[in-house]
């Protein structure tokens, strides 16, 4: 038997991190069993969809590495209306299901407000199709429903406890729950790994399967993505849309990595492991089925690693969309023939060690590319108090008589301009930087000052000082 797995996302919006932890799960098991993962885009909600959420699932995915072409699809789910529609009939027409005109007032009238679920007052009143009657499934009145998953073990249901549930609308379109067993079986899934939430809807669907004549998927329920509260993720509430993380400069092998120890680790005392790793080591029945919580904080830090680990030349490469605009990236603030990618690359290794996510790259280099520095008000008030126009006065003389502008003579020429006026090195370069870089952190001034070099710094100092007058 061919493993056979599917990722089945709503086109309804941005693209979860949640749905992206699920679809690299499914895509490691389908490599490891020699199998197939198969992307089907649940289409159905027509007044949800729009053709460029699509895109964008198809976007995320490629980005997180599971490239167009690698897998079967995408199908669409609004295709297979007629399958479902014929399953519905399947099912009632072999006793399994029946028509119902309850309203949901009708059942809370006769059960009260506080009752949950259908009362099955329609069972046996034998009703035809009809104009707002809705298709129910008979479920059994005795037995258990178990579930076998191989993050959970067997969760059982009681089947007296499931209500006779809906599978076709009124309108005689088929429901999720049924549209979802019939794609699966036409499919040929065998395995179902998807997030806990849909775990009260499985005992339901394995009695599809069972009505339907063939053999459930073996199901793995991953546990749900929480917040640092501890309530799962919302698109309303929180961060979740993976392109935000993608176009703020996460790093995609820094994504997948740590979406993968959402509930699953690797063997010994590390997180930080080649992808070459997961996928070998990674085991369904090995995921913790506790909520797993997507800490920010922890993937910046994990971000910043694997900037760190960049060879310069790629960590360059992986800046330029910042640094010139491309793409759906927000341009720089300067113009595109201002950007000089001889200075970027000088002082590329300063800045690696410094960011966390790669659109932090632009205010630390904004500088070189601008005709004038952004001037950080705080910054300067904090910077240009008094003596500062002493010490600019003395530094833009002292660095005019240097015979080597390199960060080694500059250094040693602001130390002993500050040391003359009673100021450690700490505190003569601050007005120094404000004056030419707007802030009062960034990269190393004097290795930032060579590679600026004398004109540009000696224009923004001497600007800075007429400012102070």
């Amino acid at each position: 038997m061919t493993v056979r797995v599917r990722f089945a996302p709503s086109p309804t919006g941005m693209f979860h991190v949640g749905g992206a932890r699920s679809a690299l799960q499914n895509w490691i098991f389908a490599k490891q069993q020699g199998g197939v993962f198969v992307l089907r885009i649940e289409d159905t909600d027509a007044a949800r969809n729009r053709p460029e959420w699509t895109e964008g699932i198809l976007s995320a995915l490629d980005w997180i590495g599971i490239a167009r072409g690698s897998y079967e699809g995408p199908y669409f789910q609004s295709s297979y209306a007629g399958e479902h529609r014929a399953a519905a009939q399947r099912l009632y027409e072999g006793g399994r299901a029946y028509y119902c005109d309850c309203t949901r007032e009708d059942v809370q009238a006769r059960t009260g407000p506080q009752q949950r679920g259908y009362d099955g007052f329609c069972r046996d009143r034998g009703l035809e199709p009809g104009e707002g009657r809705a298709l129910r499934f008979r479920t059994p009145d005795e037995g258990e429903t178990v579930v076998v998953d191989l993050v959970r073990g067997e969760p059982t249901f009681e089947n007296k406890l499931i209500e006779d549930f809906v599978i076709a609308r009124g309108d005689g379109s088929p429901v999720f729950l049924l549209a979802n067993v019939v794609d699966d079986m036409s499919m040929g899934i065998t395995h179902v790994i998807r997030a806990e939430e849909h775990l009260p809807n499985t005992p339901k669907q394995q009695l599809l399967w069972d009505a339907l004549g063939v053999k459930p998927p073996v199901w793995a329920h991953v546990p749900v993505v929480v917040n640092e509260k501890r309530q799962k993720l919302s698109k309303r509430r929180d961060k979740v849309a993976l392109e935000a993380y993608r176009d703020e400069g996460y790093l995609a092998d820094a994504m997948r990595n740590y979406l993968m120890l959402l509930g699953w680790a690797p063997s010994g005392d590390r997180e930080i492991v080649p992808w070459s790793v997961i996928e070998e080591e990674f085991r369904l029945d090995e995921v913790n089925p506790s909520p797993a919580f997507f800490d920010e904080r922890k993937l910046r830090a994990f971000n910043g690693d694997y900037i760190r680990a960049l060879p310069v030349a790629d960590f360059v490469e992986a800046c330029r969309p910042w640094l010139t605009g491309t793409g759906t990236i927000v341009p720089p603030p300067w113009q595109p023939d201002e950007f000089d990618p001889a200075a970027f690359a000088a002082v590329a290794p300063l800045a690696q060690t410094r960011i966390a996510v790669l659109s932090e790259i632009v205010p630390n280099v904004d500088f070189l590319f601008l005709a004038d520095p952004l001037i950080d008000e705080a910054a300067w008030a904090k910077a240009m108090k008094e003596g500062a126009a002493d010490l600019l006065d003395a530094a833009i003389a002292a660095f005019e008589a240097l015979e080597s502008w390199d960060a080694e003579s500059l250094k040693a020429t602001l130390e002993a301009v500050g040391a003359e006026r009673g100021l450690k090195l700490g505190k003569a370069q601050a007005p120094v930087r404000v004056a030419v870089t707007g802030r009062t952190v960034g990269l190393p001034l004097f290795e930032s000052l060579e590679v600026l070099g004398r004109d540009r710094t000696l224009t923004r100092l001497r600007a800075a000082r007429v400012r102070l007058v």
